[in-house]
Formats: structure tokens, C-alpha cells, sequence
């Protein structure tokens, strides 16, 4: 992690940093003055790539840094918070954005389990809907720009109720025909990351990615519990426990809105946020199908195999059975 910068210290003579408000492996969030407009408070993201790499990829994610950031400036969302400024200080890139007020859904989930409460479905629904809506903005933009990081550490709520999806170190903006290399290092948080989301492949990371982590997010809100990960629900697909067997007070829909959300194969999750969103509040019937467990034993690799090479697997062992069938005649 990089030595983080001081309280006191001025970066790009503008920002004076007041205090540490997060770290993570790349880099820290700080809290800061804007001294150029007096009174504003703002949020100095920094990332702090891996100087292991190659020189030409370092130089190629920043490069992608400054492209992203450029996209991430013209967002404009009640639910998201503004991104003003990008800049780089030697070897640190950083982004500002504004500064939210107030606690983060995790906080909020784990004052009501400490009151031995489970925080009640109707507030879960109404930030859901919030983060429906800038997850709808974010992955209609053109290109579409995929979070990858959604949890409950990363929703805030104001004074005034209003949810802001923070931090966007993981985001991936989808441009076609073109190699993504990750700003920063890592997969996302393991109990809200999809299966296809491990690996360094990126190819099959799309807006599906972050409805299974909204479901997880969900899940967790609702039931006080973690979800099982994805890697472990792969070795063990009858281990995750239905939210309704934990907090009984929540509807049948909304459990079946979240299972359906959390499917392993990104294929059998909703298509959009959109679809999600008129399952989980009701202006459409869920489909009525059992939820899909992958064998045990299977790569994880196969989950993403084309259809092709499926077919051709069972045509092998079709052939194999036939074989047997004869040698045993």
C-alpha cells in the first residue's frame, strides 16, 4: 500500500488534505478543503498503480486512468457523486469527487444487528430503487460503464435519506473492440463478486456482473448474514441459505427477486437492471423456473465456454456411451 499522504499537505495547489477517510490496496480516500471554492468539502480518490508491470502496460493504465476519469466527469446523477477534478502527483493518480455525508449501508446493517433488528424490508426496497437508478444511468451511457464494486460499504445515505453509490475504483467502462486493462488491481469485494468477475480475463464482465452484486448487496442488507461467495456456491450449490429461512419477515418476492439476481451463469440473471427492478417491485411476474446449480466437479472455466465446445463435450460423450454400451453386447 503507498505511504499515505499527510494532513496539511496540498495537493495540485487546491486540495488540502484533512484526514484519511478509507484505504484499500492500491491507495487511500481522503478527506479534503477545496481552498480555490472556500467551504466546499470534497473526496480525494487515490490509485497508486502496480510499478511491477511492464512499463508499457503502467503506462497504458494510466493512460486508461485519465480516459476513464474523463467519462466518470460528465456523469451527472443525483444518486452518484460528481466527479470535479483528475489529476497525477508523480506516481499517484487521483480523482475528486464530492464528498458524501452520513453512514454506509453497512454501518447502518450492523447497528440493527447489534439491536438484535433486521432492518426492515421497506427501507431496503426504497435504497434498491435508488441504486436501480444510477445503476440504469451508469450502464446506459455509450459506452456502458459497469461499477464491479456495488456493497453495502459503498452505499451511503445523507441526513436527508438521499443513497449515493460511492467509489468507483473497480469501474469498467465497456468499449467495444477494445483490450481493458483494470485501473486498479483486484476483483471487487468476494461476497458480492460473480464468478465470472475472477480470473484476469474481463471478457465476460458486463452489466449482469453488478446485478449479481446488487442482489448480494440485497441480501446481505436484508438478513444481517453474508452471503456465501460465489467460488464457495460453485463447490457447494445447495449451501446457500434462502434469505427467508434467516429474517422470515421478508416477501416471498423479494427473496425470489435476490436468488434470481445471485444465478452463478450471468445468463440466467435478469438481462438489465431494468428487468430486475419490475421483478423486485412487482409490475411483472418472476419467472417460474427453479434456480440453476451447476454440477460438482465442473471447471469454472466451463460456465463460460461457447456453445460450441458444450456440443461437442456431449456429442464426446455420447460417442463414449455408445462404445461402452457395444463392448458390453
Amino acid at each position: 500500500m503507498p505511504f499515505p499522504v499527510s494532513a496539511g499537505q496540498v495537493l495540485r495547489e487546491r486540495y488540502l488534505i484533512c484526514e484519511r477517510i478509507g484505504q484499500g490496496g492500491m491507495g487511500n480516500i481522503y478527506l479534503a478543503d477545496d481552498e480555490r471554492l472556500k467551504g466546499r468539502h470534497c473526496a480525494l480518490k487515490e490509485v497508486e498503480h502496480d510499478r511491477s508491470l511492464p512499463e508499457r502496460i503502467l503506462k497504458e493504465a494510466r493512460e486508461q486512468f485519465m480516459r476513464e476519469a474523463t467519462v466518470l466527469a460528465r456523469l451527472d446523477h443525483p444518486n452518484l457523486p460528481k466527479v470535479s477534478d483528475f489529476f497525477s502527483v508523480g506516481e499517484r493518480d487521483y480523482l475528486v469527487m464530492d464528498y458524501v455525508p452520513g453512514k454506509d449501508l453497512r454501518t447502518v446493517m450492523l447497528e440493527a444487528r447489534q439491536n438484535k433488528n433486521f432492518i426492515p424490508e421497506s427501507d431496503v426496497l426504497d435504497w434498491a430503487a435508488q441504486l436501480a437508478d444510477a445503476l440504469t444511468y451508469l450502464h446506459r451511457q455509450d459506452p456502458p460503464i459497469v461499477h464491479r464494486d456495488i456493497k453495502p460499504s459503498n452505499l451511503k445515505i445523507t441526513p436527508d435519506g438521499l443513497l449515493k453509490l460511492v467509489d468507483f475504483g473497480l469501474v469498467k467502462v465497456l468499449a467495444p473492440d477494445e483490450e481493458t486493462i483494470t485501473i486498479i488491481q483486484g476483483q471487487g469485494t468476494v461476497l458480492y463478486t460473480p464468478l465470472e468477475q475472477y480470473g484476469g480475463s474481463e471478457s465476460h464482465t458486463d452489466v449482469r456482473s453488478d446485478i449479481y452484486a446488487f442482489g448480494a448487496t440485497l441480501y446481505h442488507l436484508l438478513t444481517a448474514q453474508a452471503p456465501l461467495d460465489a467460488r464457495q456456491r460453485f463447490l457447494h450449490p445447495d449451501d446457500l441459505v434462502p434469505p427467508r429461512k434467516i429474517n422470515p419477515n421478508i416477501s416471498l418476492r423479494t427473496e425470489r427477486a435476490i436468488l434470481w439476481a445471485m444465478e452463478l451463469h450471468p445468463d440466467q440473471r435478469p438481462e438489465s437492471i431494468e428487468v430486475f427492478r419490475q421483478f423486485l417491485f412487482g409490475t411483472k411476474e418472476l419467472p417460474n423456473r427453479p434456480l440453476t446449480r451447476p454440477r460438482r466437479g465442473i471447471a469454472i472455466q466451463a460456465l463460460f465456454a461457447p456453445p460450441e465446445s458444450i456440443l461437442l463435450g456431449l456429442s464426446a460423450l455420447l460417442l463414449l456411451l455408445s462404445f461402452l454400451i457395444t463392448l458390453g453386447h
